[in-house]
């Protein structure tokens, strides 16, 4: 695995936040993710110099391989707290277990559980 989890969290978090205000700054990582801006120039210049985000200055924006990254997180994620929530899982704690849940499972073990349960 190239990235991390918290890695994979951020891409995410720019995939989310795009997704509702179109643009994307530190700042509303930082916001959305409760962590200080400092950490999140942090973590932004590691998935920069890897090639998942280019900063413009401006704004974030995922490249090529952040957006299928990004994505791909995102699905699981939903994916995830949408079983545990018609399971009966209270939807904060649903949305706190996906996170883990979406990192921890093989992309086979994923693809195999959603085909037996669909």
């Amino acid at each position: 695995m190239e990235l991390g989890q918290v890695q994979e969290d951020y891409l995410e978090a720019i995939y989310i936040l795009r997704e509702k205000n179109g643009r994307v700054k530190c700042v509303h990582i930082a916001e959305y993710m409760e962590r200080s801006k400092p950490t999140i120039l942090t973590a932004m210049k590691v998935l920069e110099e890897k090639g998942y985000i280019i900063n413009d200055r401006h704004s974030l924006l995922l490249t090529e391989k952040g957006e299928k990254l990004a994505k791909r997180v995102h699905e699981r994620h939903q994916y995830f707290k949408k079983l545990l929530m018609l399971a009966g899982v209270e939807e904060e704690t649903a949305d706190k277990e996906a996170c883990v849940m979406e990192h921890v499972l093989s992309e086979d073990s994923y693809e195999k559980l959603k085909n037996y349960l669909a």
